[in-house]
């Protein structure tokens, strides 16, 4: 279904953020290292539509280099999921937004790598100037929702080393995994009215370290 990039695009999300109930498991998981990502909200490439941003890291990095990822980041000392997903915004896209561009929270998703993940979703306004920054940023990418609201967009598979389905996003010719298929799923769940819960969906052996 296609969303135009527009005030009551912005006002149905923020109102199909606020009725999810949003499952936290800080409690339940302590021992991990807390992290946020923000779901970017923006015009798709064409004008027509909305669109979030979805990068791939540097082949620098140490970690996770070359993968695809929301714009995110661990979580500094004081820093609540919102702050630090909007700093890594700033950090990795040039991207400056407040607290009023917040829509709302989705699920803490625990990874293999030993991180909390809890996606933020934001509202980047339809002339976002992105600066991504070199050192962690690859490439940056308006995917449109209408992409990931495919019947065929996920899916999912078992693997020998897991009894927990494996999800995978299909983006053109390649599959993105959890944790970022992840949240993306739970999200395209959320446009949908539905409350569907992303945690026991398994990510792939080469994302365990």
């Amino acid at each position: 279904m296609a969303r135009t990039f527009d005030d009551a695009t912005r006002r149905n999300i923020a109102e199909l953020c606020a009725a999810f109930a949003r499952q936290s498991a800080a409690d339940a998981a302590p021992a991990l290292k807390r992290a946020a990502v923000a779901i970017a909200l923006t015009e798709a490439d064409d004008g027509d539509g909305t669109a979030f941003l979805l990068t791939r890291r540097s082949a620098r990095l140490r970690a996770h280099s070359a993968q695809w990822a929301l714009p995110g980041g661990r979580c500094d000392a004081g820093e609540t999921q919102p702050q630090a997903a909007l700093r890594e915004l700033h950090e990795e896209l040039g991207l400056k937004l407040s607290e009023r561009d917040v829509l709302g929270m989705l699920d803490d998703y625990p990874t293999r790598s030993g991180y909390l993940i809890t996606p933020v979703v934001v509202w980047a306004g339809a002339h976002a100037v992105i600066t991504p920054n070199p050192d962690e940023v690859a490439s940056v990418h308006r995917i449109g929702l209408d992409a990931i609201e495919l019947q065929d967009a996920f899916s999912f598979v078992m693997i020998p080393e897991s009894a927990r389905r494996v999800i995978r996003f299909r983006l053109g010719g390649q599959q993105i995994h959890a944790p970022t298929a992840a949240l993306i799923y739970q999200f395209r769940e959320v446009l949908a009215g539905r409350s569907t819960r992303v945690a026991d969906l398994e990510q792939p052996v080469f994302a365990w370290k």
